[in-house]
């Protein structure tokens, strides 16, 4: 099936279907010998079915009909993200594996003692793909908004309960930072991955989470979640009604979702410029556009210089927060 983009059962809730074809549109088809001349391989560092798994597949669908190559999405999932990014860390830096890179691409480094890779000069960035916003959502019938949980959390200390996809992911630190702001005690529970996660907040099993509108979609559908307050700088689109928690009285607790692509540092300056001209032209596709509106999540795009300093600005941010939350994941 080396002329399909592999696929998995989102791209049926994405509408792809058979339009997941990654066939080679006319005239684009490459001598051989020049890149690209066989799969590319696009790496999602989390299990498929979440927000990054839905952005790579998409705009992997139209960057092999642009290369007219196959671009297989690989997912490798597990250590917030750090598995995959490791593998392509290892990998030959030719232009055939390139890295869908998450908030924790950044926020790792500072939770993690012994990263086996230097995520500051292991990679080359290429193009910063989508932003999304971060919102805490509770389970139904807990609260109507922040002012509701704080004051729970402060009568009751330990006892209200946090999902995160796992021990380093944004959600997880985007609440540790939520807490260092406030000195309210809410008990933090990891699950493997942000559906399992979703599913216990759905059932009752604890209390609060972070994570994007795409990914509480399904209970949102549903009426099995309430949106409590955006944890983003400005409000979400999908809740424009909804107050930030810095409209709630609490400040500099911003953290917003984003995914970018990266490549092997040493990769060739020829490849990750095509890359970035490529990416940038899905990125203009109105139907990748409308798509991702629908998703909950924004067209980037820039150049990678744009990128690089959007990387150095989260650091900044996360090399402070990180350690003054006393978070070291071993």
């Amino acid at each position: 099936m080396d002329s399909l983009i592999h696929r998995r059962t989102l791209l049926g809730a994405l509408g792809l279907g058979a339009s997941g074809l990654a066939l080679a549109a006319p005239g684009l088809a490459r001598a051989q010998g020049a890149w690209p001349d066989r799969t590319i391989r696009f790496v999602v560092p989390f299990a498929p079915g979440g927000a990054s798994d839905t952005t790579a597949r998409l705009t992997a669908q139209h960057l092999a009909q642009r290369l007219g190559r196959t671009v297989v999405v690989d997912n490798k999932a597990g250590a917030a993200s750090t598995i995959g990014t490791a593998e392509v860390a290892r990998a030959a830096p030719d232009g055939y594996t390139i890295l869908l890179a998450p908030p924790p691409f950044v926020i790792t480094q500072f939770a993690y003692p012994n990263l086996p890779y230097d995520p500051e000069t292991a990679f080359r960035p290429v193009i910063l793909l989508v932003t999304s916003p971060s919102v805490l959502f509770a389970r139904v019938g807990l609260a109507e908004g922040w002012v509701d949980i704080a004051r729970m959390a402060r009568v009751n200390p330990g006892k209200l309960t946090y999902g995160s996809p796992g021990n380093g992911s944004l959600p997880h630190l985007a609440m540790e930072l939520v807490k260092l702001r406030t000195g309210l005690d809410i008990l933090h529970v990891p699950y493997r991955g942000g559906g399992p996660a979703a599913a216990d907040l759905a059932a009752g099993r604890i209390d609060l989470m972070i994570s994007s509108p795409l990914d509480m979609a399904g209970n949102l559908a549903s009426g099995r979640a309430v949106p409590v307050a955006s944890v983003t700088g400005s409000r979400a689109r999908a809740f424009p009604d909804l107050p930030t928690l810095e409209e709630s009285g609490v400040r500099d607790t911003e953290s917003s979702g984003w995914f970018g692509v990266v490549m092997p540092a040493a990769t060739p300056d020829a490849i990750a410029n095509r890359l970035n001209v490529e990416f940038q032209a899905v990125l203009q596709i109105a139907e990748v556009r409308e798509r991702l509106a629908t998703l909950g999540v924004d067209a980037a795009g820039g150049s990678a210089a744009d990128f690089q300093k959007h990387l150095e600005a989260e650091r900044a941010r996360w090399r402070v927060a990180v350690p003054a939350a006393g978070i070291t994941i071993q």
